[in-house]
């Protein structure tokens, strides 16, 4: 994330089926080995966000991680089931941040609005926080070069980015029901406008080299949500 790629992550070890008398708990193990899987997963992504999937072989994931080819097969079976699972991470890891950020709103506030408002500015502020700007989005990378993957990568991206824009719906219909929109708008539209915004940001910051695109456009939408609802 090993010197012993087969029995230090976590597999058959070889030994006979006559086990001494005394067995070691698997536990320590099967520790060690998701933390390699992990590891390999850490790896793998911050690859493919730098120069993409295709780019991205599993020789040098495993020269990284410093493990052998078995040991690799033994946590994956091949690069599909390598995307699926770094996938599932980032789409994890995207939820808790969100969860983390707008449930401490939420706390703050009962207002939806201002709750809302201050989400998307604590969502700001992490991205300021980053060091060198985000790294980039898995799920637009995987959009980029679909045809490398498989159907249940495809459903997992596409499932993904349905449940953040529901997410964002869900607390717009909220503000909405206290504070009408100034004008008719879509409130599904304007929800998957904030995913639409974070992407283009993080592509338009790597072609300008501007880092501190992502949190004004955030901001900039921020605004706009606060004019549309606000009195």
């Amino acid at each position: 994330m090993l010197t012993s790629a087969v029995v230090g992550l976590g597999e058959p070890s070889g030994e006979p089926e006559t086990a001494p008398a005394v067995q070691r708990s698997p536990a320590p193990r099967r520790a060690k080995g998701e933390a390699t899987r992990q590891r390999l997963l850490e790896i793998a992504q911050a690859s493919v966000l730098a120069k993409g999937f295709a780019a991205t072989s599993i020789d040098e994931v495993i020269a990284e991680a410093g493990i052998t080819k078995s040991g690799f097969f033994y946590h994956f079976r091949d690069k599909n089931e390598l995307a699926r699972a770094m996938l599932q991470r980032y789409v994890e890891e995207n939820d808790e941040i969100f969860d983390e950020i707008f449930g401490r709103a939420q706390e703050l506030t009962d207002d939806p609005l201002q709750s809302y408002l201050l989400g998307l500015k604590l969502l700001a502020e992490m991205t300021r926080d980053l060091p060198g700007g985000h790294p980039g989005c898995l799920v637009a990378s995987i959009c980029y070069q679909e045809r490398l993957f498989d159907h249940q990568v495809h459903a997992l991206n596409a499932s993904s980015v349905r449940r953040w824009n529901a997410r964002f719906h869900g607390y717009l219909t909220e503000i909405a029901a206290v504070y009408p929109p100034r004008e008719e708008v879509s409130l599904e539209d304007l929800a998957e406008t904030l995913t639409c915004i974070f992407d283009g940001a993080i592509i338009m910051s790597k072609a300008l080299k501007d880092p501190g695109q992502l949190e004004r456009q955030v901001l900039s939408y921020r605004t706009f949500i606060k004019i549309l609802f606000g009195r």
